[in-house]
Formats: C-alpha cells, structure tokens, sequence
C-alpha cells in the first residue's frame, strides 16, 4: 500500500508550524532517508542518465541480496520518494522531484520574500511561490 503525501509547504516558508499531520507524513519521509542504503538508493536513482534506473543497474551497487533491494525501494516507494514502472521482466524506478523539493523546503529557510508561500497555497495543495505582496 503506498501512503500519498499531500503537497506541503513547509512551516520555515509560511512561519507557521507544521500540523500534527503534515510533520507524521514528513517524519515517513524523512524516516526513509534514515537508512544509509535507501540514501544511496535514491541519490543512484538521481544520478542516473535520464533520471531513472532499472533495478538491474542499482543492485551491483551494494553487497546485498536482491530481496533485501527491492525491499528497500518499496520502502521509498510507500514513502513517495521514488516511482516504479515494470518494463517487460525489469522495474525502473525514478525519483519524485517535488517530494524531494518539499523535504529540502522543511530543512532550508528562506528570508527571501519573494519565495514565501501564501497559506491559501497550503490549504490548496499548492506550492507555487507567491510574489511578496500578491494576495490570494
């Protein structure tokens, strides 16, 4: 079952706190990345042409079995960070941009004005940034 994060915005770019609800689907995210192979998984994905790998290409990587991979790309696949798409016997797997975005957005502040988001925007699901003094 892959749990869907909603679109946030994080609490640094509208100077509110995090709901209890946006910091749990957070926190399953962030809990993905705690893991050093899942980190390495997901920065392999990103480095790979095209942005994308077959599990095929991710497993040499490591000196694991591949249950133990595919078990570790299920876990970022629940978490949202990465897709998956069967071609044929393989599965690619690509990595979900505006999931990393909204991590990145929780741990790096912004004091430029012009970046900051409306709270119209949370509740709308939408992260796009509103001009300073734009209303909504």
């Amino acid at each position: 079952m892959s749990i869907q994060l909603p679109v946030l915005c994080s609490s640094v770019q509208t100077h509110e706190p995090l709901t209890a609800y946006e910091a749990s689907e957070l926190a399953t995210a962030f809990k993905a990345l705690g893991d050093p192979v899942r980190l390495r998984l997901l920065s392999l994905i990103a480095a790979h042409e095209g942005g994308e790998a077959c599990v095929c290409d991710l497993t040499g990587a490591f000196e694991l079995s591949q249950p133990t991979i595919s078990h570790h790309l299920k876990v970022l696949r629940e978490a949202g960070l990465v897709t998956s798409q069967r071609r044929a016997t393989w599965v690619y797997y690509q990595v979900v941009p505006h999931r990393i975005a909204l991590l990145a957005d929780v741990l790096a502040p912004s004091d430029d004005p012009t970046t900051r988001r409306s709270h119209s925007s949370v509740a709308s699901g939408c992260c796009a940034p509103v001009a300073a003094g734009a209303t909504s």
